[in-house]
């Protein structure tokens, strides 16, 4: 399939590349560290190659959510998403951006968002899991401080997309003598699956019911616990159920949009679109931890319906990210080169 659109496509800067040094073997750094410095020669070359029209990039993790200090938080996501800006002024219609939030602290991610949304045409957000500040516990998104953020999220109108982290060391023992588990082979996604579950249930959904929340991974193993989370939470006594007023699984339905990062099955891709529906699938590579030949192969000859590949490859994210391609062309990001 030609012309997809893939939004899970990450990018380093020099303040936040050693943050994903850990996750491949030493042979592999020097590959995956010129993958992730590289936004115009190699990765727009396996673009055209693979069919890929356009990426939604966005910072590495955990940068921004990792850093405790929180000016330093600030500082190094203004000067990411100013770097980005400058990287899709040159290919606008190749390139699309998703902010980087310094979530540590609400109002500097309310200003943040605003300004890349409304002064560099960003697309969106892209937060890499829970927040630390030295000497706290893990900042989870449900709490109550962040819900003025989440109203400036829903009247921004465009998403936000919750991405992977490991939990923090304190948090591992159910990991420890197995370090394979560790990344995405497990623990990303079980730590974003809860943080998920957590947000829909929650009530942010009632106060807020436009939010659109992405997920990667084809759902990071969400899809085929729906049932069981709501038969299993319908009939426990209060106060243990949970605050929002409906079912979780209808949240899930409204509210969320999953992507097939880094998940090439087809079975898993059919069971996500039996439980959620093509019109909330999203095609996506994972660049540059995973490979877009990998990803596009797999993609253009899965076992599903013309119709459908072409809403997952590239209608859409059209539709959610409001993509006028030929204006995006004539004009790029906001005049950002100027």
């Amino acid at each position: 399939m030609q012309g997809k659109i893939a939004l899970e496509e990450h990018f380093a800067i020099p303040d936040t590349l050693m943050d994903s040094a850990g996750f491949v073997p030493d042979s592999y750094w020097p590959e995956l560290k010129d993958r992730l410095l590289d936004i115009q020669d190699k990765r727009l070359a396996q673009m055209d190659r693979h069919g890929v029209e356009m990426m939604i990039l966005s910072l590495n993790a955990p940068a921004v959510q990792a850093i405790p200090d929180v000016a330093r938080a600030n500082e190094i996501a203004i000067r990411a998403n100013d770097f980005l800006a400058e990287q899709v002024a040159k290919r606008p219609s190749r390139f699309q951006a998703f902010a980087a939030l310094p979530m540590q602290d609400p109002d500097l991610a309310i200003k943040e968002l605003e300004r890349c949304i409304n002064t560099l045409g960003f697309r969106g957000a892209l937060v890499n899991g829970f927040s630390q500040i030295d000497g706290k516990k893990p900042l989870y998104y449900d709490l109550p401080q962040y819900w003025p953020f989440w109203a400036a999220v829903e009247k921004a109108g465009l998403p936000f997309y919750l991405h992977p982290r490991n939990p923090l060391p304190e948090d591992c023992a159910i990991y420890e003598g197995h370090p394979w588990l560790m990344g995405p082979t497990w623990a990303f996604g079980q730590e974003t699956a809860v943080h998920a579950l957590r947000l829909m249930g929650s009530g942010l959904f009632d106060a807020h019911p436009k939010l659109k929340i992405i997920l990667g991974h084809m759902g990071e193993g969400l899809p085929y616990s729906m049932w069981r989370v709501d038969h299993r939470n319908g009939w426990v006594k209060a106060p243990p159920k949970h605050k929002a007023k409906k079912k979780i699984c209808d949240y899930f339905n409204a509210n969320f949009f999953l992507t097939t990062s880094g998940n090439f099955r087809t079975q898993t891709l059919i069971d996500s679109i039996l439980e959620i529906g093509a019109d909330r699938i999203l095609f996506s590579v994972d660049w540059p931890f995973e490979n877009v030949d990998h990803a596009s192969d797999w993609f253009n000859s899965a076992s599903i319906s013309e119709n459908d590949r072409l809403k997952i490859g590239r209608r859409n994210a059209i539709d959610l990210f409001k993509l006028d391609l030929g204006e995006v062309a004539r004009h790029g990001i906001n005049q950002a080169a100027e």
